[in-house]
Order: C-alpha cells, then structure tokens, then sequence
C-alpha cells in the first residue's frame, strides 16, 4: 500500500518505524487491528495508563491555573496518583519561562509531507528561550542515552524550530534557544535536560528526511521486521501475527514511553495549530 499524500509524521509512528518497519505497516498503512495483549498482567497495565492519562490532565489544569486545592481532591483518589501529584508539586521543573501552553499540537510540512508534536507544556519568552517540558509516567526512568536517540527529543525540538515563530513574535527561533526536559514520576527530583544546537538540528533535520523518504520508497512491499526479538517483540500487539510468540512481555521489560503503548493513528485538526510554507 502506497504511503498516503496526507499522512502526517509523528513521534509514535515514526519511532514505530525505526522500532520495526514491519509494525510501521501493519499499524499505520494498514491499519490491521490485531488484539494481542501488550504486556502482562494487563489490568495493571490499563490501569497504569489511565494513571497517566489522569494525571497529565491534572498538570494541565494546574498549568491553566486552577488552583491546588481543587485538584488535590482530583488526585486524591488513587494512592500513586496522589504520589506523582505530590512529586509534581515538590519538583516540578522550576524557572522555567513565564508563558505556559499546556498540551499544545504543532503540525508543519516537511519533505512533502507533515510532521507533527503534541506538546505537554510550553514554557515561552519570545526573543530568549522556550522549553519544552514532557512529563514521563514510566514506571522505570528511561537512560539518558536512550532518551537522546528518541524520535521524540529528535522531532519535538527540531519542529519547535522549524514552525514555532508564532511563540516568538514572528521570528525563528534559534536551536540554542530550544530546551527539552524530561521530568520522571519514578525519580522527580531528577529530570533530564537536553539543550539543542544547530548541529542537532542539522543532524535530525538530515535524518528525519531519510526516514522519510525510506518509509515512502518501500510502503507498497512487506516492510521488514525486526531483527530485535528479545526487546521489541514481547511488547509488540503484533507478535503472533509475525508467528513471534504468543505469550506478552511483562511490564518488568518496559523500554517505551507508557503513552506510546497505544498511539493514536488519527488527529483532531480541529486542535491542531499549524504553520504552513
């Protein structure tokens, strides 16, 4: 199946993509909806990401402006819940830029095609700096090693960069005014930084066209599958479908983000701000 004109990049399907190009295809192109469990015990994993969910919506909130008192009776239902609060309003990221822009979705063309971010806080001042700040509700904290060869600490700042002039009363920002931070329920007081450079941004810019251009020269044939079957195929939904196995991983070999257990294959654009060229 040939890749739609209007498909848009993102950092789940694109991270799909460099995870296993076969499960690229059969997620994205098409569309197979396989239901083999992720991961075991799978209550708790359900539980786990609605605890997630939950709670960046209450980031949200607080970041809006409602005050603490209202939302401490949100998150007082549920015991980790309360923890991860708790931590947010202990550690959370401080003398970050003055404006916030909470869950904000930025989409702008890219190598004939679109890419696309959604943002858990923006923290802006035009003509200095703007961070970017994602929280984490990992039940491990990712490497930093890791981390940096993420789609999302490539694709997040680099379209901050790319399209993000209305932050910046019309003008580009620099690279080395883009700042990434990852903050960690598992370990608060300890988030990760990245500081972008035109280097960086050279390099993803670069490598985000290659994957592209990969992805739309070989998605009318089988894409291949993963040559690593120790880590990505146990937590793959499509496992028995690629007669990988049957049995789940556990959530003790946990190596993805937990929201991108389930990534959604369709947007709102309704919510959507774009810049276009």
């Amino acid at each position: 199946m040939p890749l739609p004109d209007d498909f848009i990049f993102s950092q789940h399907n694109l991270q799909d993509y460099i995870d296993c190009p076969r499960r690229f295809q059969l997620r994205y192109l098409e569309r197979i909806a396989w239901p083999a469990v992720q991961s075991e015990p799978i209550l708790e994993q359900e539980r786990h990401m609605q605890l997630g969910e939950q709670f960046h919506r209450l980031v949200q909130q607080h970041q809006l402006g409602l005050p603490i008192e209202a939302l401490a009776e949100i998150a007082g239902g549920d015991k980790d819940l309360q923890t991860w609060w708790q931590a947010y309003l202990d550690y959370s990221p401080n003398d970050l830029p003055p404006q916030r822009k909470p869950e904000f979705t930025l989409t702008a063309p890219f190598a004939s095609y679109r890419l696309l971010a959604k943002y858990d806080l923006l923290a802006v001042e035009p003509g200095k700096s703007v961070v970017i700040v994602d929280w984490k509700t990992n039940r491990k904290r990712t490497p930093a090693s890791r981390l940096r060869e993420r789609v999302q600490t490539r694709l997040y700042p680099f379209l901050m960069v790319l399209a993000g002039a209305q932050f910046n009363h019309g003008a580009l920002w620099k690279p080395d005014q883009v700042e990434m931070i990852y903050w960690f329920t598992s370990e608060p007081e300890n988030p990760q930084h990245f500081h972008y450079t035109e280097e960086q941004y050279r390099s993803d810019e670069t490598l985000l066209r290659e994957w592209i251009n990969a992805i739309q020269r070989s998605a009318d044939q089988p894409m291949l599958m993963t040559a690593d079957l120790e880590h990505q195929c146990p937590l793959c939904n499509y496992r028995s479908f690629c007669e990988r196995g049957q049995q789940a991983g556990t959530w003790e070999n946990e190596v993805v983000d937990v929201e991108d257990a389930v990534p959604s294959v369709d947007f709102d654009f309704s919510q959507i701000e774009e810049i276009e060229f």
